[in-house]
């Protein structure tokens, strides 16, 4: 499942070609949502947002398309009227004078009110975005000596939408290897330094991986190596997917391990 990185990037590219424009045509697959097109059609898409892994597309009306990819869920953006080439079921459909906004496969989309907003069952339980500028580390030190969060293991916890929105697996095991915590901690076995430690690697992470493209290794290392001609996947992280491989810093090797039913790496030496 794309994670909070994509999800923006996906939201920049969609945004890039709807924003500030009308919308001359509005489709909905399902007959719940088919008679919200009529609203939406003639107005002006005035945002596409990231909330934590789902997407808004927002109207001038007040009106906002809630809808989440989950596994299979597809966006494109096209010229419009050019379809793309795809077996995938249409399930939403933005078209302006020059573009079309198309999501295939997806099953949770729905229509809310701005007022709405708060009160939908995944929007309402989410964290703060990890991307939003307007989180901070000692917003994320309030998250971690909370009491709903500080008997959790790390490697749980920074699964959970409700204790900070856009982090997901790879992420999880690229800050905790920053950090060098140990995915068995929890954050009341932390001491000050390692909360802030933990807090300035969740945020330094995350944003790395959105301004490069999912890269979230030391990024001088990951250009020599690209440099060298590495694929991608042996470049990007420093642990995550690189099980048995010997860790960037220490030599040791990777273990993976499974936490929360997902996939962990880790260094045994670096997080000891």
């Amino acid at each position: 499942m794309p994670e909070g990185p994509e999800i923006r990037r996906e939201a920049d590219r969609i945004s890039r070609a709807l924003r500030g424009r009308r919308a001359e045509s509005v489709f909905f697959a399902f007959d719940s949502l088919a008679p919200f097109a009529s609203q939406l059609t003639d107005r002006t898409i005035t945002a596409v947002e990231p909330r934590g892994k789902a997407l808004l597309t927002r109207f001038d009306n007040h009106l906002n398309v809630y809808s989440h990819n989950q596994l299979y869920g597809r966006w494109f953006v096209v010229r419009r009227d050019r379809l793309p080439d795809t077996t995938r079921q249409l399930r939403f459909a933005v078209h302006t004078a020059e573009h079309s906004a198309l999501l295939y496969s997806a099953s949770d989309i729905d229509v809310l009110h701005d007022d709405e907003l708060e009160h939908h069952p995944f929007l309402a339980k989410l964290g703060p975005d990890v991307l939003s500028p307007s989180t901070k580390p000692a917003a994320l030190i309030t998250r971690l000596t909370d009491p709903r969060f500080t008997r959790r293991s790390l490697g749980a916890l920074l699964l959970d939408q409700a204790f900070v929105s856009g982090l997901g697996n790879y992420l999880r095991s690229e800050i905790l290897f920053v950090a060098r915590l140990d995915p068995s901690l929890r954050p009341k076995d932390l001491d000050p330094p390692q909360l802030r430690e933990l807090a300035d690697a969740t945020l330094t992470i995350a944003r790395r991986a959105y301004r490069h493209d999912g890269v979230t290794n030391d990024l001088d290392d990951a250009r020599h190596l690209r440099a060298e001609g590495q694929p991608r996947r042996q470049y990007r992280h420093f642990v995550f997917a690189r099980a048995g491989q010997p860790c960037r810093l220490c030599g040791m090797r990777i273990d993976k391990l499974s936490i929360a039913g997902r996939r962990l790496y880790r260094c045994p030496a670096c997080q000891s």
